[in-house]
């Protein structure tokens, strides 16, 4: 009888540690339940502007936010604390979309003022299918684990107390001024150093493309003065040339020139290369504006274009891209070689007189090249020769009585060695790139316009130059050419192949 006392008080005090391993137990099964929904089916697509996005939401000891643009890498912000780790992926670039929005003058505008409702919009729809995923998934667990209902409904609500928990933390210790400080990861780490000051580049750029819209609208007026000046006038028969160079990605560069292609009817456009500044995939959206241009855009590689690059222009439809080959186009015999090197990075190779003599020999080896190629056709001369950088223009004289390169953001006119071949170096039409909002003093765009008479002669140029923010002016420079130094029939006799 005296046991009997002593078992049941033994039995009474195991009652609550069940209970307890009863609850871890459910609670660890609504974990793993909640933890499996939101892996597999926590994510919401949102169209941001031109990208198409994918929002995840998985569980974490640290929160943050981390931002994905393969294959340029991520960037993580620390947005808040919590058990809620929230992953914005950038998949794609909607080309419709992207259109649209470099051909209305308030498209990206309008872009970055829908962003933040886009995002706001993205991010709820994000949260409540997480928080539907993670109960569904708790109870199904359950379910399986313990066949019972009341079990069921307890995983359901536990995943839900989690949920409202994690999110409730997450806003609670939102930190808005985690955007000012990015750690960037993979390519992006070049960031920082490659666009400067992002803060800075985006307060001035509203105002550098307010600027900007106004003073392409001038252009047309310059071109109707001067084409009253009486020192040349083109006739109808004159055949227009735009050279372009060195855009790096500057969306503000194809508003210019598609009001010089309109205004100045220009046949066909010539692009001496670095029209994007990392040869990445997601930039070949960038050179779709090409196509909306309607005249033929000739193309050579920079040192910033990568082989993805050159076959995303290769793509449009209106594009000719130049890699040691001679086309005619609107009339004009046209030849081209990209550059040799690929270096986005402007630590992996100095330029000017820091080039290494092993580079430099490369650069002047492509004109050596392409010298060759203009040599094996059937009169050994072309009306242009198109090189990216100007070192590699050497060798093309007497093949051309005109060569155009870029690559060194200033506009330069001059002669080759044998005192007949006119180079002409274009400046930056892209400004230098966003990059070129940093300064003071912005870079400013640049471009030409070269006149050919029904000989295939350059007979002037006008040279272009569109001032950056806060400098609110057009400059329109005529050049005429003495024909008896520069054309065919004054480049020189007939050169020897090389």
């Amino acid at each position: 009888m005296s046991a009997r006392p002593w078992a049941t008080r033994a039995w009474l005090r195991r009652i609550p540690v069940r209970r307890i391993g009863a609850c871890l137990g459910l609670l660890a099964v609504a974990l793993s339940g909640l933890a499996l929904g939101l892996y597999l089916f926590a994510a919401t697509s949102v169209d941001v502007g031109p990208f198409r996005s994918t929002l995840t939401v998985s569980p974490s000891l640290y929160g943050d936010t981390e931002v994905d643009l393969p294959p340029l890498g991520s960037l993580r912000l620390d947005s808040h604390d919590g058990p809620a780790h929230l992953n914005v992926r950038l998949d794609s670039l909607d080309r419709a979309r992207t259109e649209a929005l470099i051909t209305d003058p308030a498209g990206i505008t309008l872009a970055s003022r829908t962003a933040v409702d886009d995002v706001r919009s993205g991010v709820t729809r994000l949260l409540l299918r997480a928080t539907a995923v993670a109960m569904l998934g708790a109870m199904l667990l359950a379910a399986l684990v313990y066949r019972r209902m009341r079990q069921v409904a307890w995983a359901g609500g536990l995943a839900l107390a989690v949920m409202a928990g994690s999110f409730g933390a997450a806003f609670g210790t939102f930190n808005p001024a985690a955007l000012k400080e990015p750690r960037y990861e993979g390519l992006l780490a070049n960031a920082p150093s490659v666009v400067g000051d992002a803060q800075r580049i985006a307060d001035r750029y509203d105002e550098y493309a307010a600027q900007l819209q106004k003073l392409v609208e001038n252009v047309g007026k310059l071109y109707a003065t001067v084409q009253n000046l009486p020192v040349y006038a083109p006739d109808d028969g004159t055949l227009r040339v735009l050279h372009v160079s060195d855009l790096h990605l500057n969306p503000a560069a194809w508003s210019v020139i598609r009001t010089v292609v309109d205004n100045f009817h220009i046949d066909v456009v010539v692009d001496t290369g670095d029209i994007t500044d990392w040869g990445s995939e997601p930039e070949r959206a960038f050179v779709a504006s090409i196509s909306l241009l309607k005249v033929p855009y000739v193309f050579v590689r920079g040192n910033h274009d990568s082989a993805v690059t050159q076959a995303a222009v290769a793509r449009q439809p209106n594009a000719i891209v130049l890699d040691d080959k001679v086309v005619t186009v609107a009339g004009l015999r046209i030849a081209g070689i990209g550059d040799p090197r690929f270096t986005p990075d402007k630590e992996q190779e100095p330029t000017g007189s820091g080039v290494s003599k092993q580079t430099l020999e490369r650069i002047i080896e492509v004109g050596d090249t392409l010298a060759n190629t203009i040599g094996e056709q059937p009169d050994q001369m072309v009306d242009i020769a198109m090189v990216h950088d100007p070192m590699s223009a050497g060798p093309l004289a007497g093949y051309a009585p005109v060569v155009l390169a870029g690559h060194r953001h200033v506009r330069e006119v001059g002669k080759l060695g044998d005192g007949k071949t006119l180079l002409m170096v274009e400046g930056s039409t892209g400004g230098a790139g966003l990059r070129g909002l940093e300064g003071d003093h912005p870079t400013p765009l640049a471009l030409s316009v070269l006149y050919y008479d029904k000989e295939h002669q350059l007979m002037a140029y006008d040279d272009i130059t569109v001032g950056g923010a806060g400098l609110a002016e057009v400059a329109l420079s005529r050049h005429v050419i003495d024909d008896t130094v520069v054309g065919p029939s004054a480049a020189g006799g007939t050169p020897t192949p090389r």
